[in-house]
């Protein structure tokens, strides 16, 4: 499915679309460029799930978890890992095993690690600065 979005507010609209609907162990893998909106789209799956800590990119800490919804959310970022087997290393399979939802950006670094029930989040900018295109396959909104 293709959405477009106008700003960074329903870009985050569309991530809580998500959250209220993905169920435990659920993986969102996202794909993008650097400021297309990953972690915009990541503070929208939180709100959906219910979470009302403020979401921040993990990128020097490679994990956020935030808890306190109707699922705990494990915010992954892979820019820095070079290989799945780094993915396992920082405990993959512990996190998955916690029944929350898995969100990974730069999930194109650890691809082969990624089940086939994946839900892929694709966010391509779009016309204007603040206009995006997002792509999601593996869920019907």
């Amino acid at each position: 499915m293709e959405f477009i979005t106008n700003s960074e507010r329903e870009t985050q609209e569309l991530g809580a679309r998500l959250g209220r609907k993905v169920g435990p162990g659920a993986v969102v893998a996202f794909t993008g460029d650097l400021g297309a909106g990953k972690t915009a789209f990541t503070r929208g799956l939180a709100q959906g799930l219910g979470i009302e800590t403020r979401v921040t990119s993990p990128t020097f800490t490679i994990v956020n978890e935030y808890e306190g919804g109707r699922l705990p959310l494990f915010h992954f970022d892979m820019y820095r890992l070079d290989s799945s087997d780094e993915l396992f290393d920082i405990g993959w399979e512990d996190y998955r095993a916690r029944g929350g939802v898995c969100a990974v950006e730069w999930s194109e670094n650890v691809s082969d690690a990624l089940e086939e029930e994946t839900i892929f989040v694709e966010i391509c900018r779009g016309t204007s600065d603040h206009q995006r295109i997002i792509t999601i396959e593996g869920v019907e909104l």
